[in-house]
């Protein structure tokens, strides 16, 4: 008789425990994708990004060149990580968008050394864009909409001929080439855009005009006139355009 209230005592024990740890359990499995959610959230990288953008603009007015140096191609690689962390349903489309700014890093790197490495600046922002160009095709055919392409064929076109007087007569096709692929990739997502309607596409398109607008305006800088506003607008709008392109690898809030 006496064994059988301790056999209980040890039912109620092992229960006891068997509770307390299927609860931790819960709470470790619970904790973790809450963990890993927050490190993949885009606000903290905007937020080092803009930081980062900042110096980078200061460094140009200031003058400190060491600090534009370091902070430029800085500003740019979060956004890779920022691509790189984020939770995806289209691996292909962000491997497109993930080559395309590391080869803006390259002409981030180029365009801001002294000497003269346009051509291979423009050469690695050429490049950029039809990465950018492969990634929209991951989603829609190319120019699935034609009046995308109609618009930008024509705001290109505008640009070269209003930029053409002033262009080195060596640069003359590279900077045709260049236009023309800009106008392609921004026409593209503006393209899959209007055929989806989501908010992830919609980044997507808002980054091609955001880049068409800097890339004008360092045009103008480069080959017209130089104006003080140039390094804040051409650098605010370029790094707004590649913020917009990579948030747009984030699946929409319905899938």
């Amino acid at each position: 008789m006496r064994l059988k209230p301790r056999v209980e005592w040890l039912e109620r024990t092992v229960r006891a425990d068997f509770r307390a740890r299927m609860e931790d359990a819960c709470l470790t499995t619970t904790a973790a994708p809450q963990e890993i959610r927050s490190t993949r959230s885009p606000a903290i990288w905007l937020c080092l990004i803009a930081a980062s953008a900042t110096l980078a603009i200061v460094g140009v007015y200031l003058p400190l060149p060491w600090l534009h140096y370091l902070a430029k191609p800085l500003t740019t690689l979060l956004i890779v990580a920022m691509v790189w962390r984020a939770s995806v349903s289209e691996p292909g489309y962000r491997g497109g968008i993930v080559f395309g700014l590391l080869l803006s890093t390259a002409g981030d790197v180029f365009l801001m050394l002294p000497g003269d490495y346009f051509v291979f600046g423009l050469g690695s922002f050429l490049f950029a864009h039809l990465a950018y160009l492969f990634a929209f095709t991951r989603r829609e055919r190319l120019f699935v909409i034609a009046w995308p392409v109609l618009v930008y064929a024509l705001l290109s076109g505008l640009a070269v001929s209003a930029l053409w007087p002033f262009v080195p007569h060596g640069l003359i096709v590279p900077v045709i080439i260049y236009a023309a692929t800009l106008a392609a990739m921004a026409a593209q997502a503006a393209a899959v855009w209007r055929r989806r309607r989501d908010h992830s596409t919609a980044l997507a398109a808002a980054g091609g005009l955001f880049f068409v607008a800097s890339d004008s305006l360092l045009s103008i800088e480069s080959f017209v006139t130089p104006f003080a506003a140039a390094p804040l607008l051409v650098l605010a709008t370029y790094w707004i355009a590649q913020s917009l392109i990579g948030l747009s690898v984030r699946p929409n809030r319905t899938e």
